[in-house]
């Protein structure tokens, strides 16, 4: 029989329990969210302090939405997310936090009714998306990009179906969408209309109107 090293072993077993995990993520969050009728995912830095204006316009995005009976999905932390919590709370709505672990540590806000906890982000992630209606993105770093770029990537591949994903903020955004189209469509590396797969407005009635209207065409 081959010798197999003891490290190899151990390694082997790690990934089992690892396989676990992975799987017990999964099952926890289909269980918690499968009863969502219809929700919105907001995305946004963890950074955003609470007297600044975009804080303040996700926390009116929320509530809005909250409203109009949506339920509202955030990472969990701080910044945009616990801005968007506390909407829907304020609303009476379903608040939704879904944390990650990080080496430093990023602690749940206090204002989701329903709190979970991921290691992996990936398995965190299919959350965001499947259970979502639409997607608000407010100015954040690489992980806001990263939640921006699945959402239109799943869409332009047609993995998922269409659905409205708008960037709040168009200051912010204006110069990556000026890239998109300079650099991206213009190289031929998406096809027309590629660049049109998402809206951006400065008002928070604006992504109400825009959701509720593709919600009701859909």
């Amino acid at each position: 029989m081959k010798y197999i090293d003891k490290y190899v072993l151990e390694s082997i077993a790690d990934d089992s329990w690892r396989m676990f995990r992975i799987i017990s993520e999964f099952v926890d969050g289909f269980e918690a969210l499968g009863q969502i009728k219809k929700a919105v995912s907001i995305f946004g830095s963890a950074r955003t302090q609470r007297n600044e204006k975009y804080y303040n316009a996700a926390e009116k995005v929320a509530y809005m939405l909250a409203k109009k009976g949506y339920a509202i999905i955030t990472g969990g932390g701080g910044g945009i997310m616990e801005a968007a919590n506390k909407g829907a709370a304020e609303a009476k709505g379903i608040s939704i936090g879904l944390n990650i672990e990080l080496p430093h540590e990023q602690k749940p806000n206090p204002y989701a009714n329903i709190q979970m906890g991921f290691r992996y982000f990936f398995a965190r992630k299919v959350m965001f998306v499947k259970y979502a209606s639409a997607f608000v993105v407010f100015p954040g770093g690489y992980g806001t990009m990263d939640e921006f770029f699945e959402a239109i990537t799943l869409i332009q591949t047609h993995k998922i179906k269409p659905f409205p994903i708008v960037l709040y903020g168009s200051e912010y955004w204006n110069g990556l969408i000026d890239w998109i189209k300079k650099r991206l469509l213009q190289d031929d590396f998406i096809s027309p209309g590629d660049e049109r797969l998402f809206d951006v407005v400065d008002r928070a009635e604006d992504v109400v109107k825009i959701i509720l209207k593709r919600y009701k065409r859909r």
